[in-house]
């Protein structure tokens, strides 16, 4: 029997579309996946209400890497401020209402945070 290898990018697009469905079923729209510039990316955007939403997505399998809300420290904030600069600059969406979700997945426990964090671009 050949065990099939998944590369953390496969993986990652798996955790990413689950994360959208349960955004979607919470009463997102999404926007769009993977959005990438040159400053890094984003999982997911969406819209909330009235709100422009871009989704860090982070899974963990277990508690022996932390837990995945932990992962989206000061460093990861930052390029994520930064791109989403970028995706309001480049789709003319100055003074749009906006905010930084994410969504941690624990092996089958799916937790939203919304406005997980401020805009940390500098």
């Amino acid at each position: 029997m050949v065990k099939q290898k998944y590369n953390k990018r496969q993986v990652g697009a798996q955790y990413e579309k689950t994360a959208g469905e349960y955004l979607v079923s919470c009463g997102y729209e999404i926007l769009e996946y993977n959005f990438r510039c040159r400053m890094g990316e984003i999982d997911i955007i969406a819209r909330d209400g009235e709100y422009l939403v871009f989704c860090e997505v982070k899974y963990r399998r277990g508690g022996a890497m932390g837990h995945p809300l932990e992962a989206v420290g000061p460093r990861k904030q930052q390029v994520i401020s930064r791109c989403a600069l970028w995706y309001l600059a480049t789709r003319h969406l100055a003074g749009a209402l906006c905010r930084f979700d994410v969504v941690g997945i624990e092996d089958e426990e799916i937790i939203l945070i919304k406005n997980a964090f401020e805009y940390a671009g500098r």
